[in-house]
């Protein structure tokens, strides 16, 4: 029991990084000495070292996909926090269900955030010379991810 249940903490706090890095790390979108995040453009030189920033564009698209990015942390820290609260004061035989609820919820943010992404982000449909950088790929990573841990938890129950 203790080794499952250290394997659910492992995939939460794995989770819970990659929500971190995608949201935060500025390589949503890169090619032609840019990088683009949630947040700002970067100029780069042919070294990789950054020549100037710029903030993102004030699109409601974009604010979208930075509001339901922040909230699918939010949800996980929530639930992560929520699984420990639960751990020591569930009864025996409970199930850990407002835990799942919050981590699906933070994979469907998630999910939302890198779909409209995807959707509406002008660069990457006018020219084929960007790519999708590793930051959006670990966004889409961390869509399944976090279902799963939501799930699993759902489907936990508490034993002495």
């Amino acid at each position: 029991m203790l080794l499952l249940l250290l394997s659910i903490i492992v995939l939460h706090v794995a989770v819970l990084v990659l929500l971190f890095v995608s949201t935060i790390v500025s390589q949503w979108i890169v090619g032609n000495g840019h990088a683009t995040d949630l947040w700002q453009n970067c100029s780069t030189s042919s070294s990789g070292n950054v020549h100037h920033c710029f903030s993102s564009s004030p699109n409601e698209w974009l604010q979208s996909v930075q509001a339901t990015m922040i909230l699918s942390v939010i949800f996980s820290v929530l639930s992560l926090f929520l699984f420990f609260c639960q751990l020591f004061t569930l009864t025996k035989g409970g199930r850990f269900y407002i835990t799942g609820i919050f981590q699906i919820l933070a994979g469907l943010c998630v999910m939302s955030a890198a779909a409209i992404y995807t959707v509406r982000h002008p660069e990457w449909h006018l020219n084929s010379d960007y790519s999708y950088g590793f930051a959006y790929i670990l966004a889409w990573v961390a869509f399944p991810l976090a279902l799963l841990s939501g799930v699993i938890y759902v489907i936990l129950r508490k034993r002495e």
